[in-house]
C-alpha cells in the first residue's frame, strides 16, 4: 500500500479560545483532523470524500490560545471506498502569559494533546486515481 500522510501546523488564536483562561475547545482538534483527512483523501483519490465516523478520540492535554499545534494524519487501510485513518495533534510551542502577554516557548519535546482514528469514504464515481 502506498503511504499517504498529511501534516499541518497552526497557531491557536484568541478567537479559538472557548473557555475561561483562554482554553481552546477540544473539538477544535477534530476540526484540524478533518482538514488533514481532506488532504489525505485528495492525495489518495483526487477527491475530498466524506468523513463518516471517528472510532476513537482521546483528549490528553489542554490547548490554549497562543499555542502552536501540529496535526498529523495517515491512511492506515484502503478498502474499496473506505479509508481508515489515524490522527495526532501535538503542542510544539506553548504560550507563556505568565511571563508576558506575547511570550512563548518552543517545547523541547512536543506534547501529545489529542489522538483519534476514523473512517472516510470516497464514492466510487468520485475517485480519480
Amino acid at each position: 500500500m502506498e503511504k499517504f500522510v498529511s501534516e499541518l501546523r497552526v497557531r491557536m488564536s484568541a478567537k479559538d479560545a472557548h473557555y475561561g483562561g483562554n482554553l481552546v475547545d477540544g473539538a477544535h482538534m477534530l476540526h484540524l483532523f478533518g482538514d488533514v483527512a481532506t488532504e489525505l483523501l485528495i492525495r489518495c483519490d483526487g477527491d475530498e470524500g466524506l468523513f463518516c465516523a471517528y472510532d476513537n478520540i482521546e483528549f490528553l492535554a489542554p490547548v490554549y490560545a497562543g499555542d502552536y499545534i501540529e496535526a498529523k494524519g495517515e491512511i492506515t487501510y484502503i478498502g474499496n471506498t473506505s479509508r481508515k485513518m489515524t490522527f495526532t495533534a501535538y503542542k510544539v510551542i506553548t504560550a507563556r502569559p505568565d511571563v508576558s502577554a506575547s511570550a512563548a516557548d518552543v517545547l523541547d519535546e512536543p506534547v501529545l494533546v489529542c489522538r483519534a482514528s476514523g473512517t472516510c469514504v470516497v464514492p466510487k464515481n468520485c475517485k480519480r486515481k
